[in-house]
């Protein structure tokens, strides 16, 4: 441990507060040689997993925290109350640190609180609520802004000593008189009543700095940000400053400095951070008990979901070959080893209370259109074997994680079913994500120069400046567009606009509501995961993104609200009405002349993913014929696999000859005319010529898309000693390889597959 741990810190989570990421508060505290580091955001947790798993993998030791609001009266009072203290909200801040699981715990409990019922102007809670959710939790008095510390900068002993005393009776030998030195001088005045306190009441000094920010020199970029989150410009005489420039992550020896004549307070850090020890639990799933109706006689889930599939193979399919019975049931064995049965049966069922009820559902997207047991339960409407799915792109068993099932559904019924959602597994265990709305490149520009007075018009030209590209940086933008390169050199402000626009870029600006995401708990969701309220929608979601939910264990969904389902509703409706006819959209013809000479004569406006121009230009050209060649021609539309598409054309039009690379191919690359197109063709490649499972070409080509090196690296061997053992040949190899190349775009394939001894 160090001789000093930073206790009282914040982060961009605290939405246009902080000017620092995460990643720049954990590199600051290493730098320094600090193994262990607090962050206590204003009201919140949402940097809890993203802090956690970042100061783990730096060795760093995190302590959970939250700056909270505690009312004046009573949480639910929302009303203005003037003190004595002048807070005309009425409420103060105080700072709580997790020592354990309990503490872990109540302090989600505390936060939820404050934003479902307590928030006024801010998230609050109250004192009794303190008192009843304190196990577990370290207190400490906070800031200027926490109650005790505002009476000792005003140099009232008696109501700084009973509020000290409220606290210590809550928070029994957890209770810290907080001291902070920013050269403020209200804070200065405050530290006599402070160190009186602690010897007449016999409650211990911590020495905290309220850093905002990792380095001094950021102090600039941070009074910018706060300024666009007080709605400031920054030569307002009237708004907020934060002055001096001290609420950064201090060395330990600049702490020593300030704190001289109080080493306790120093040693205090350490004594509580070594008090402080918890360990998230990950890579555990919690999903919720799906009821089994008792008439059905299944013993348990696995049982249950095979009696629907069993079913539901005999509706789909009719006639049963020992090749669709082999398929279902290798994938219910992978199921049941994977403990998913709960997820696939929650899932069918909500999905049926859709169709049951007339709200469209589409026919499935994504990987898990490669499960027969999703057909045979009704979840998706795709035949996997008749399209050549495979189930390990959806469920791998040599890769475990949750399943991941997006689910389309008519934009106005969306709704309802998430309330079918709730009123199945509780209120209280169900709600919407929260996502963030991040600062990029051109954004922060705006934001920035908004703040320094600039005129919108030459904001706005800097601003085009920078290419519309995707997860683009200033960075990258300065390197493609030397004129933005030569913005900083105009003068001073513009300097200071390319300058803080850097260190805020990508920091978190504001939260919203995920657009399709919702989480499924097995209890109340605030035993695993806080919660937070809108205040301007009114929308309850969770306090944790997607992916943090994902490392919890949580059971998560997209429910994707499609306006073309919709669309496409009510004009089978209209049909019905105008024209007497009813038309089963799942039934359609899919091999429909008419229908593919509108395609090829491009006439596709208005039509989802085929209207672009440059979209109608090449179905012009290739004439498609078939379901197959609109597949495929949605599959190659993309950055990459683009420039396959003459050749498709080519080929698929008899003008380039059909090359299957190695003649063991041809049954995978028949219906795209030689052309990889599909990751599921990469997968069963990887299969017939390096000789890997279809697990294994999972996972291959799940390092492709990410561009994984390292996984690519380790794959290389078993590929090639894979395809020399099926004789494959040298040339055979690398056109396949030069193939995926092209495919993904991905020079890491030529730099790490190609060279290769034979």
């Amino acid at each position: 441990m160090s001789d000093f741990i930073h206790l009282h810190n914040h982060s961009d989570f605290s939405l246009q507060d902080g000017a620092q990421s995460v990643q720049m508060l954990c590199d600051r505290v290493d730098d320094l040689g600090m193994n262990s580091i607090a962050l206590t955001e204003h009201g919140n947790l949402f940097s809890m997993i993203p802090f956690y798993k970042a100061a783990r993998k730096r060795g760093i030791k995190p302590i959970l925290g939250c700056e909270i609001y505690v009312s004046v009266g009573n949480h639910t009072d929302k009303k203005q109350i003037v003190t004595s203290q002048g807070k005309k909200w009425g409420y103060n801040h105080l700072v709580l640190l997790v020592q354990n699981e309990t503490g872990y715990k109540n302090l989600m409990k505390l936060v939820s609180i404050g934003y479902l019922e307590g928030f006024y102007y801010r998230p609050r809670v109250d004192k009794n609520l303190l008192q009843k959710y304190n196990e577990g939790l370290i207190c400490t008095s906070g800031c200027l802004a926490g109650e005790i510390n505002q009476y000792a900068a005003k140099d009232d002993y008696e109501n700084a000593k009973k509020a000290a005393l409220e606290y210590a009776e809550i928070f029994p030998d957890r209770f810290y008189l907080e001291i902070q030195n920013h050269q403020i001088p209200e804070e200065r005045a405050s530290h006599s009543i402070l160190k009186r306190l602690s010897t007449d009441l016999n409650i211990p000094l911590v020495a905290t700095n309220d850093c905002h920010y990792a380095l001094k020199e950021h102090w600039e970029a941070h009074d910018v940000l706060f300024c666009l989150g007080t709605d400031k410009n920054r030569d307002d005489p009237n708004r907020i400053r934060y002055e001096p420039q001290q609420f950064y992550i201090k060395s330990v020896d600049e702490m020593f400095d300030l704190f001289k004549d109080t080493p306790q307070a120093l040693e205090n850090t350490l004594k509580i951070a070594e008090s402080c020890d918890l360990e998230i639990p990950m890579g555990e799933y919690h999903l919720p008990t799906f009821p089994i109706p008792d008439e059905n006689g299944a013993s348990d889930g696995d049982a249950f979901l095979r009696t629907l599939c069993d079913a539901g193979l005999k509706e789909r399919y009719g006639t049963i070959t020992p090749e669709i019975q082999q398929r279902l049931d290798f994938e219910l064995n992978v199921i049941k080893k994977m403990e998913f049965a709960g997820y696939f049966l929650i899932t069918q069922d909500f999905v049926k209370y859709a169709r049951d009820n007339h709200i469209p559902v589409g026919p499935g997207r994504g990987s898990a259109a490669g499960s027969i047991v999703a057909y045979c339960t009704g979840i998706t409407d795709v035949d996997p074997i008749k399209y050549n799915l495979l189930f390990e792109r959806f469920l791998n068993p040599e890769r475990i994680s949750m399943p991941d099932i997006d689910i389309d559904f008519c934009i106005e019924g969306r709704e309802r079913v998430i309330t079918y959602i709730k009123e199945r597994y509780g209120y209280d265990s169900v709600a919407q994500i929260i996502t963030f709305g991040t600062m990029k490149a051109k954004s922060v520009l705006r934001d920035v120069g908004r703040v320094l007075g600039m005129s919108y018009g030459e904001v706005d030209r800097i601003a085009k400046m920078v290419p519309n590209e995707l997860k683009i940086t200033l960075e990258k933008a300065e390197k493609m567009n030397p004129d933005l390169k030569k913005i900083s050199s105009i003068d001073e402000t513009h300097k200071e606009l390319i300058d803080f626009s850097k260190v805020l870029e990508g920091m978190h600006r504001h939260a919203s509501t995920h657009a399709a995401g919702v989480v499924i708990a097995p209890g109340p969701l605030t035993d695993y995961v806080p919660l937070f309220k809108s205040p301007s929608t009114g929308d309850i979601t969770t306090q944790t993104e997607m992916n943090a939910l994902e490392d919890l264990g949580l059971l998560k969904m997209d429910f994707l609200g499609l306006r073309n389902l919709t669309v496409i509703n009510k004009a089978v409706l209209m049909i019905e009405k105008n024209h007497g006819a009813k038309v089963d959209i799942a039934k359609i013809d899919l091999e429909d002349e008419k229908v593919f000479a509108l395609f090829a004569k491009a006439r596709t406006t208005g039509i989802f993913q085929f209207e672009s121009d440059g979209m109608r230009e090449y179905l012009n050209q290739l004439k498609p014929t078939c379901i197959g060649d609109l597949i495929a021609m949605n599959a190659l539309y993309r950055p990459g696999p683009m420039a396959n598409i003459p050749e498709f054309i080519a080929r698929k039009n008899g003008i380039s000859k059909i090359n299957y690379i190695h003649p063991s191919l041809e049954t995978v690359l028949k219906e795209t005319y030689g052309i990889i197109v599909y990751q599921e063709q990469v997968m069963q490649i990887s299969q017939i010529i390096g000789g890997f499972t279809l697990a294994q070409g999972d996972m291959l080509r799940r390092a492709m898309g990410k561009k994984k090196a390292d996984i690519m690296a380790a794959f290389k061997v078993d590929f090639v000693d894979g395809a020399v053992k099926k004789k494959i040949d040298k040339s055979s190899l690398l056109k396949f390889l030069t193939f995926l190349k092209n495919l993904h775009n991905m020079a890491l394939i030529k730099v790490i597959l190609l060279p290769m001894h034979w």
